[in-house]
């Protein structure tokens, strides 16, 4: 089949990579990738969305999948789908539970789901009075799409206040923060649990850690995530049939009996506080960089999973993956997360170690193709380094042997990713 991926991320390259290796699968579109995915397949200068439908009928593709959110809550899927063409992805109105923090809230204390104790605002007064009943530290969420960066954790009632403050004028997120979501915050240990879903099934992909911030030892200010790594030891079955029972079987069903199925990537960042799940936020995406460390993990031909899933066919699917771990170490450039690097060429050296070949590779995120056919660093996160193993100690060590081996000026990145498992 001749596929079409929307993105130009690191995830999207991580998924292209998967669908290489597929034998299903005979070309590969990206739209608009990056500068190193036309090593994958084709990339195409269309953004807007009925003419990418246009592209998908006179080039026989029978399947898209969408990477970021973004198109996702404009809604790409719906336009698709009234074409009665096969896309993977939720629409407009199911993208909702990652395009508002409010919708998301209220759905999960609609049906139950356990989230943390919260109030939805757009005044100042209300925020204020509810901040004052909680203890520190106060999370304060923007209710639009931030680019993952629309959460403060506030240390102090005044600085929680402040930021509260800064979203409702609009000076913070502008319009994606004039109304705003005040919660408690939970203290326990994070994790990233993905489901497949096809509106009625699901698929759980092995539960993945990620890493925020900046520097070891999770300090520095956040980040769209520095690295991650899959299976984590810090889930038992018994979280696994929790978030089952409590979390993805009542939202599936919630959602269909909304009247918008849900179809895509559920993706449910959960805190488990004293072994017990509680839910922080959904998004309807694959994360990035935990797909980084997923699609190498998936046994099963990558096209089976989405196209299923894209098909409402999931039950008939049989979705394995390998017995190993997986470990991604973000390489970043010298002045992220703050602003934007000046491009620096990147140079690989040439990999002799046989081990090394087989079990790491780099997926690349923000990279272009420079006129002298050259790959530069010309993103904040600029590529991954991908290690696979039986152990995480042996993935991890993979992950940054391969590390060693990437060359650009400036690079930054952290080098304990996986610690917590370790």
């Amino acid at each position: 089949m001749n596929v079409l991926m929307i993105g130009a991320g690191g995830r999207e390259y991580s998924i292209g990579l998967a669908l290489k290796k597929d034998e299903n699968v005979e070309t590969i579109y990206f739209a608009p990738g990056n500068g190193a995915t036309d090593e994958l397949g084709e990339n195409l200068n269309i953004s807007d969305f009925n003419e990418l439908a246009d592209f998908v009928e006179a080039n026989n593709i029978e399947l898209t999948i969408v990477g970021p959110e973004a198109p996702l809550v404009d809604g790409i899927v719906d336009v698709f789908e009234k074409r009665g063409l096969t896309i993977f992805g939720p629409t407009a109105q199911a993208a909702q539970l990652e395009g508002s923090k409010i919708f998301m809230k209220n759905f999960l204390a609609r049906h139950n789901v356990p989230t943390a104790k919260y109030i939805e605002t757009d005044s100042l007064e209300d925020a204020y009075k509810f901040i004052n009943t909680l203890e520190v530290p106060i999370v304060v969420k923007a209710d639009g799409l931030c680019g993952g960066k629309g959460v403060i954790i506030a240390q102090s009632h005044d600085e929680a206040k402040k930021a509260a403050g800064e979203m409702l004028s609009g000076n913070s997120f502008g319009d994606a923060g004039t109304s705003i979501v005040v919660e408690e915050f939970l203290d326990g240990y994070e994790l990233s649990v993905f489901a497949i879903c096809d509106g009625k099934d699901y698929v759980v992909l092995p539960a993945a850690q990620d890493h925020k911030r900046l520097l070891n030892n999770d300090e520095g200010p956040n980040t769209g995530g520095m690295g991650a790594y899959a299976p984590t030891p810090l889930v038992n079955d018994e979280i696994y049939r929790k978030l089952d029972e409590r979390v993805i079987e009542p939202t599936l069903k919630g959602m269909e009996a909304e009247g918008m199925p849900f179809t895509g990537v559920l993706f449910i960042g959960v805190m488990v506080v004293k072994g017990e799940p509680i839910i922080l936020e959904y998004n309807v995406r694959f994360g990035d960089p935990e797909c980084e460390e997923l699609m190498p993990l998936l046994k099963s031909p990558a096209s089976e999973l989405f196209y299923k899933a894209a098909t409402g066919d999931l039950k008939n699917a049989k979705i394995e993956f390998h017995d190993k771990y997986a470990v991604g170490v973000v390489m970043a450039s010298k002045d992220y997360p703050y602003k934007s690097t000046a491009p620096a060429e990147i140079i690989v050296d040439d990999i002799y170690h046989e081990e090394l070949k087989e079990n790491a590779h780099i997926s690349y995120a923000g990279v272009s193709r420079g006129d002298d056919g050259k790959l530069y660093a010309t993103g904040g996160r600029v590529l991954v380094c991908v290690g696979v193993g039986d152990s995480i100690k042996e993935a991890q060590e993979r992950a940054y042997m391969l590390v060693g081996q990437v060359h650009f000026a400036g690079k930054q990145c952290r080098t304990d990713i996986a610690y917590q498992a370790l």
